[in-house]
């Protein structure tokens, strides 16, 4: 199979590890309820599991990501799927909360994390024309975890225990991931340890030091963070706002669903937009209309106005994520891609970590979900500033810069 052809195999393989990968990960809600009434221990015990992951896959996205790097992604994907699969078997074997946090949150969340990072990285590699698309299929994978594995995981449980539930999870995703790991390989260019095309001389020689430090760097970390700080809160809170509103728990579980659909939509919509128009342009645009997509739930209080502004928001927010990517392979050499790629989901993470416990104490302190939203608005108009202050590494005279991928 030639390389035009095998690099859509790859996107495949990043879409299907993503997705099971994430909803390995994200069964956790579906388990919290049987795992409290089995064992006793409380719900907030077991949910801060989640919050121990997000903060294992921010802290780890980097080293897998320079391991990437350095050895393929391969061995990588495949060190994180084995990890994955055994890490839920343990955890389904917990008989303590210190034990249950540490197996599923540190491990299932650094296991995750060997996915994300290294995946953008090889996919941003095999592509020099479809490139958001590209990325952004990957991603959209990965969001469709919540409407596949996660009704695997209710399903289970509906007709066995947790644990037995959990072990059946744990077995699946083995069973797909492992296998479809070996399809990764590297992208071309690096396997011939050549120059990847478009990659000027001034990529070409930069150091890892130098990339490290350099205000592209530091600004795509601190528009990752506020970008995901933005749409946290409002992802994890909006069902217990809408309920605030007097809506049923059922009804305001499903806004979760209209965000998901639409997320995908916006995923194939901005990758599309970026290869015409540029990642930049299109990340900028989008971060400005995340802003206001998150003060909009303010003026929510009805069940249709919630799926409007929730189907909005998710078609901007999923849209926004995968084109990170695609700046960075447009602005950084390809053989540091994981470890750059792997800083800002080490961001992105560390903002997703910040809305639990932001919308928590703001609600406490308040008794209002208001104040989240308008929170979460200037996160998202500090998001948009700092994108806008991104100016790509200038290119050596007569070198012309490349055309959008």
């Amino acid at each position: 199979m030639t390389s035009s052809n095998y690099r859509w195999v790859i996107v495949a393989a990043g879409g299907l590890l993503g997705c099971v990968a994430v909803g390995g990960m994200f069964s956790l809600p579906v388990f919290l309820q049987p795992i409290a009434k089995d064992t006793g221990w409380s719900v907030t015990g077991i949910s801060s599991a989640m919050t121990v992951g997000f903060l294992a896959m921010a802290f780890t996205s980097m080293a897998w990501g320079t391991l990437t790097d350095r050895f393929g992604p391969l061995p990588v994907v495949l060190t994180g799927s084995i990890v994955l699969t055994l890490s839920l078997l343990a955890a389904s074997h917990a008989t303590s909360l210190i034990v249950f946090q540490i197996v599923f949150g540190l491990l299932v969340g650094a296991s995750c994390a060997a996915i994300f990072a290294p995946m953008m990285a090889t996919v941003t590699g095999w592509f020099d024309t479809n490139r958001s698309l590209a990325v952004s299929l990957v991603s959209a994978g990965m969001g469709m975890a919540p409407m596949t594995m996660s009704p695997l995981a209710a399903w289970l449980v509906s007709g066995h225990d947790w644990r037995t539930s959990m072990q059946i999870i744990a077995l699946v995703v083995g069973a797909i991931m492992i296998p479809v790991s070996f399809l990764v390989r590297r992208p071309p260019a690096l396997a011939q340890a050549a120059v990847a095309p478009g990659e000027g001389a001034a990529q070409a020689e930069m150091s890892m030091g130098d990339a490290l430090r350099s205000p592209q760097f530091l600004i795509l970390l601190a528009t990752n963070f506020f970008c995901c700080a933005t749409h946290s809160g409002p992802i994890i809170h909006t069902v217990s706002y809408a309920v605030s509103c007097g809506i049923p728990l059922v009804a305001a579980v499903t806004i979760y669903s209209i965000e998901g659909f639409a997320g995908l939509g916006g995923r194939i919509a901005f990758g599309l937009m970026g290869d015409r128009f540029g990642a930049k342009r299109v990340l900028v645009s989008g971060l400005l209309l995340q802003a206001f997509g998150a003060l909009a739930y303010v003026f929510a209080n009805q069940l249709a106005t919630f799926y409007a502004v929730g189907a909005i928001f998710g078609f901007i927010y999923a849209g926004t994520m995968p084109l990170y990517a695609v700046l960075i392979r447009e602005n950084f050499p390809l053989r540091m891609m994981g470890t750059v790629i792997g800083g800002t989901a080490m961001a992105g993470s560390l903002g997703m970590a910040t809305g639990p416990l932001a919308g928590g104490l703001i609600y406490d302190a308040f008794s209002s979900y208001a104040w989240l939203y308008i929170a979460s608005w200037a996160m998202g108009l500090g998001a948009f500033l700092m994108a806008m202050t991104f100016r790509p590494f200038a290119k050596p005279q007569g070198e012309v810069a490349p055309a959008p991928a």
